[in-house]
């Protein structure tokens, strides 16, 4: 059944975990984190992003070991960016981490105090698979085709950008709204003729289930999905000092997820979903970690945020435009490199994608490889 992203905003939440009811922050004894998916057979795990690390590695939670009083709640949201809004919007949640971009970009047009404080992933892969048999060999076969779309997520404005790069809209299009799960359902089952998705795909190939035809990593870099750690502003007001130990952590696992050293645990971590390890070892075989993971909010991700803000505008998702200077909240990631002397450690990207400057972590690769 076809459903939009703003059906979604008034539909019920179906989530994996208790949410909390609304709280006035005087003295929080729980710190609540949405994450936008769940993994295979709705596992509480989420994958491809910084966010899934830290969930894996505890690594907010380690961060008040010395404070048994405040502990930590994670909620993974089946319906993805768009059930995690209304969560945000019911005061339900302190953090959003790994939120995709669409969402969170139309999230905050449509009045959600959040606050950015840093990537949770950067150039995600946009996959277009269709059944092995298929006679769609390219974007541009898709006209007139019926295309599974998990509407309302981060993966709806990047196939956008995609069809408008081949000169094609979501009206030549026959776009049928599903989740991630019921795309490959419905492409496997012959009901949808290609679908949109991410490494999950990768699988399904290897097993000849599915063709894949396109890949945004062998495309222009702005191309992909993007997601973020967000903090709602009633939660940072109330206490910045926590807000500040959360984005300390969150920078920590995107140094860890970062290091090359770290690639097979970083994807085994990932592999708790239940996507298997090869899947991720496929999708950023010759890549780097870095470029994936990494924390910085540089002319890179601030393009990418911009631009999709327009495009959102542009496709009628939002009607007005949004203030990125307010949004943004740079103080805490700022905080965070320099009490983890992380200041250079991950390269700059100017905003089409070249590279500015090298990180220490690239230069660890390096060596490594001599």
């Amino acid at each position: 059944m076809k459903r939009t992203f703003f059906a979604a905003l008034i539909s019920g939440i179906f989530a994996i975990g208790t949410l909390g009811a609304s709280t006035a922050y005087a003295d929080p004894t729980v710190i609540r984190i949405g994450y936008p998916g769940v993994g295979v057979d709705n596992q509480p795990y989420g994958y491809g992003d910084t966010a899934s690390l830290a969930h894996v590695g505890h690594y907010v939670e380690d961060a008040f070991k010395d404070n048994p009083d405040i502990k930590v709640q994670w909620t993974f949201f089946r319906g993805a960016g768009p059930e995690l809004n209304e969560a945000l919007a019911a005061h339900q949640l302190d953090f959003a981490a790994g939120l995709g971009d669409l969402p969170s970009i139309v999230g905050r047009a449509r009045g959600l105090k959040t606050r950015f404080l840093l990537p949770a992933s950067e150039h995600g892969s946009l996959y277009l698979a269709v059944s092995p048999k298929s006679n769609i060999n390219s974007i541009d076969d898709l006209k007139g085709r019926k295309v599974a779309q998990f509407r309302g997520t981060n993966l709806q404005i990047a196939s956008d950008a995609v069809l408008e790069a081949h000169h094609l809209t979501e009206k030549d299009v026959k776009f049928v709204s599903l989740t991630t799960a019921d795309g490959l359902a419905a492409l496997t089952s012959g009901n949808v003729d290609a679908s949109f998705g991410g490494q999950e795909y990768l699988d399904l190939q290897k097993r000849g289930i599915v063709k894949i035809i396109y890949a945004s990593k062998n495309d222009a870099p702005i191309f992909g999905t993007n997601s973020a750690f967000f903090v709602t502003e009633e939660f940072e007001q109330a206490h910045p000092d926590l807000t500040q130990k959360v984005v300390t952590a969150f920078v920590k696992a995107a140094a860890w997820g970062s290091t090359e050293a770290n690639r097979q645990a970083v994807f085994e971590a990932w592999a708790k979903s239940g996507v298997p390890v090869e899947s991720f070892a496929d999708d950023l075989q010759g890549l780097s970690l870095a470029r994936e993971n990494t924390a910085l909010v540089d002319d890179f991700i601030k393009a990418r945020y911009a631009d999709k803000a327009a495009k959102a505008k542009q496709y009628g998702l939002i009607k007005k435009d949004i203030d990125l200077n307010s949004w943004f909240a740079p103080q805490y990631l700022e905080t965070a490199l320099k009490e983890l002397k992380l200041e250079n450690f991950w390269p700059t990207y100017d905003a089409n994608g070249k590279k500015l400057t090298d990180g220490t972590v690239e230069s660890q690769k390096q060596a490594a490889a001599q």
